[in-house]
């Protein structure tokens, strides 16, 4: 049985107020108006701090006509605390911790926390406008893409896919109708409608509208449905998000490897060399991409919605796949050409027998799916905010249909809000080898993790090659996206993004002329610089997987994203507030990464608490800017005292066994506690039973790190580490070998 949150309120004093709502039968009351439609106006408590506020379009029956939405998760708080369809006089009314006042002329409502104003909206009734309060301070969110980070300022008309004269440095775009001020902590998620656009070019107050294109039938101002946030903190905003649009499971810990990707095939030997090129040079590396024929000449299929093997790439596929797989490779395949009328659910249907249909559309895929361990759909921008999310879902189910209980995977462009509860990853789009590009990408990153999806990364060089394609710029974009949940190489001129591309000057096949503005400068082509810095990443990206999972973990629990803006666990620092250039991974490392040619500093802007740089072990205080001097090998990385960090052997692949024993490095300065999550990295038994979790806490006075089981499953856990103790420079203890049974242990440093 659901429960609703209702008003807590006398019964003669709840009479009174619905009455006096138009509830009752009142003659006075006046009929609510918006867009030329009597409507409905409700309020309902989501949760202590979440206020839901709906207007829907009265019938000729004056009934008001039912949302028809699968993108909000509905849950014990559909039964609206207060509807109306009339009003004459202001009235106010408490849900939880936030009370609202409205008033009928202009209409008006008001939204208190503790008595305090925090956000306010007016209704246009002539046209269904929406002017809230917008307030000081940045605002953030709106969804991946666009050409500012705080997008206070600019007029969005929330367009999705590739907009013209920006996708070349912005990427694609997936909007996301919410709006984040991170400085008086409220959020706004305005659900419906999808088509809107959002004005944040004046002062104080914005402006929701919801027909930019007022000629278009489809574009309609109702039903206007808004959810309004308050929170003290705010991680809490991530996690208001997904409990109205669900949480991202967790990903098979082999996505957060390394990822190569292919364009133009040559042979079934070409591809089967390269993957022993990897293992041959020791570079880690855990999937193989294969593009489909079409958008290149020769891929792994016979061209766009295409499900035969090309016998000119994949001779014997099934002996080629399973060559690969031997070799710990997972094999993801690229398709395309999705239905615009794709819908339905994942159940056969008697009359439902188009391939549009959800269920028909992935018997298609089943064949190849019982083969290969994952999908890249491309494209999307055509599809409809409903069909695109049906897409997503079908990846997901999908998958599970054919491979119950094993982790899906599904590489996406475009999407919509709640694509993330389907585990859906994203990269930016088609975007250009340009140094103003990689800059661009640190803020596309952070905002793509407010509302897109937790598991967002980019191609790695860029996509179209210019003359701006270097060593250099590729060697940069490596490290960034080392520290970007998706780390994969992607682009024309394909063999170029190898780790080792730069090493013997092969580009693959030439395809300058398939894009204008596209170029190469063929005198830059080799650079023996690059195959070793790669691999050195490689390796601590390899190194960090333990880290990372956690780190995954922490954002199935807590809906924080992998990469994370500064603000996030420093919102009263007004510098940490506004900077787009570097951000945290996780909790405890802050990223700076050189997004400009030719540079040898960097400033990096350290928040309050003391500071290690990763590589030198030197600690600076926060609250100040300092200058790193960078290398080509280096990219400024730093780590908060009391951080304690697990570091893995270098491993190959993630799953292959070792034998070396783990570091875990503890910096001083600072107490600290830190929770390393372990599960097999590939079921979705974590559902039922969360993996195992050992507890670290460091007492920066004693010097006494205490190890624990936080949770076992009811296993004890043997574990050895190799512990060290970061206290400066030239301060570090020697590494201290020590091993844990699964019970309570102190370790003195």
């Amino acid at each position: 049985m659901k429960k609703s949150y209702r008003l807590k309120l006398p019964f003669t004093i709840l009479g009174l107020v619905l009455l006096s709502c138009g509830i009752g039968n009142v003659d006075a009351q006046r009929q609510i108006t918006v867009a030329g439609q009597p409507v409905q106006l409700s309020l309902t408590s989501v949760s202590p701090n979440t206020v839901r506020f709906t207007l829907l379009p009265l019938n000729a029956a004056k009934q008001p006509e039912p949302l028809t939405t699968d993108l909000v998760i509905e849950d014990r708080w559909q039964t609206p605390d207060v509807k109306t369809t009339q009003l004459s006089a202001a009235r106010q009314f408490k849900l939880q911790n936030i009370s609202v006042t409205f008033s009928p002329s202009p209409l008006k409502l008001s939204f208190f926390k503790r008595g305090k104003l925090f956000q306010q909206f007016a209704i246009d009734t002539a046209n269904g406008n929406v002017h809230f309060t917008s307030g000081n301070g940045p605002l953030y969110g709106l969804g991946s893409g666009g050409q500012r980070y705080d997008r206070r300022g600019t007029y969005d008309e929330m367009q999705e896919g590739v907009p013209a004269n920006e996708s070349q440095i912005y990427g694609s775009r997936i909007p996301i109708p919410l709006l984040i001020n991170p400085v008086e902590k409220w959020s706004l998620f305005f659900h419906l409608p999808y088509k809107a656009a959002f004005d944040l070019r004046t002062g104080t107050t914005g402006h929701f509208i919801p027909r930019p294109s007022p000629a278009l039938p489809t574009e309609k101002a109702l039903p206007l449905d808004v959810f309004i946030s308050y929170n003290d903190s705010t991680p809490a905003i991530m996690q208001h998000y997904t409990r109205l649009t669900g949480k991202a499971p967790m990903p098979p810990k082999w996505a957060l490897g390394y990822m190569q990707s292919h364009r133009t095939l040559e042979s079934p030997d070409s591809i089967l060399q390269e993957a022993k090129t990897f293992r041959d040079k020791k570079i880690p590396a855990d999937v193989m991409i294969y593009l489909g024929t079409g958008y290149a000449p020769t891929g792994w299929n016979m061209g766009h919605a295409n499900m035969d093997f090309n016998p000119k790439t994949f001779d014997k596929p099934d002996q080629m796949i399973k060559q690969l797989q031997e070799q710990h490779f997972k094999v993801i395949l690229h398709v395309n050409n999705t239905p615009r009328t794709l819908h339905g659910v994942m159940a056969p249907s008697a009359t439902d027998t188009g391939r549009d249909y959800a269920f028909n559309y992935w018997r298609w895929h089943q064949p190849v799916n019982k083969k290969i361990d994952g999908w890249w759909p491309d494209d999307g921008d055509e599809l409809p905010i409903a069909s695109r999310l049906t897409r997503h879902m079908i990846y997901r189910e999908g998958q599970l249909m054919d491979k119950p209980n094993l982790r899906p995977f599904a590489l996406h462009r475009t999407g919509y809000a709640g694509m993330h509860r389907y585990g859906s990853w994203n990269w930016s789009g088609d975007c250009f080898s340009l140094w103003s590009t990689l800059d661009a990408h640190v803020q596309l990153g952070l905002n793509a993790g407010l509302g897109v999806s937790p598991y967002w990364g980019s191609d790695i060089g860029g996509f179209v090659a210019t003359r701006e394609f270097t060593g250099e710029l590729y060697t940069r974009w490596f490290q960034f996206a080392t520290f970007s949940p998706l780390f994969r190489s992607h682009g024309r001129q394909w063999k170029l993004h190898h780790p080792w591309g730069w090493s013997n000057r092969a580009i693959g096949p030439n395809e300058v002329s398939l894009s204008p503005g596209a170029g190469l400068d063929t005198t830059q082509l080799y650079n023996p610089q690059v195959e070793p810095i790669c691999k050195k990443f490689l390796e601590l990206r390899y190194q960090l997987l333990p880290y990372n999972y956690t780190a995954a973990r922490e954002n199935y629990d807590k809906s924080l994203p992998l990469m994370r803006p500064l603000w996030m666990h420093y919102p009263d620092d007004s510098v940490a507030l506004r900077i787009r250039s570097q951000y945290l991974w996780g909790r405890n490392f802050l990223v700076a990464p050189v997004t400009e040619k030719g540079r040898t500093m960097k400033e990096v802007y350290l928040p309050e608490g003391a500071w290690y740089d990763f590589w030198s072990n030197r600690k600076y205080q926060g609250n100040q800017w300092i200058s790193r001097y960078v290398e080509l090998s280096t990219m400024p990385l730093y780590v908060v005292a009391g951080s304690i960090i697990p570091m893995d052997p270098v491993r190959q692949y993630v799953d292959e066994p070792t034998t070396d024993t783990a570091t875990l490095r503890v910096y001083a300065g600072a107490n600290g506690t830190y929770e390393l999550y372990e599960d097999d990295g590939n079921t979705l038994d974590y559902e039922k039973l969360p993996g195992s979790t050992i507890h670290f806490a460091w007492n920066d006075q004693t010097r006494l790190l205490t190890i624990e089981p936080a949770n076992t499953r009811g296993q004890k856990i043997n574990r050895a580490f190799n512990v060290q103790l970061i206290a400066g420079q030239r301060q570090n203890t020697p590494t201290r070998w020590v091993e844990y049974k699964g019970e309570k242990m102190e370790v003195k440093l």
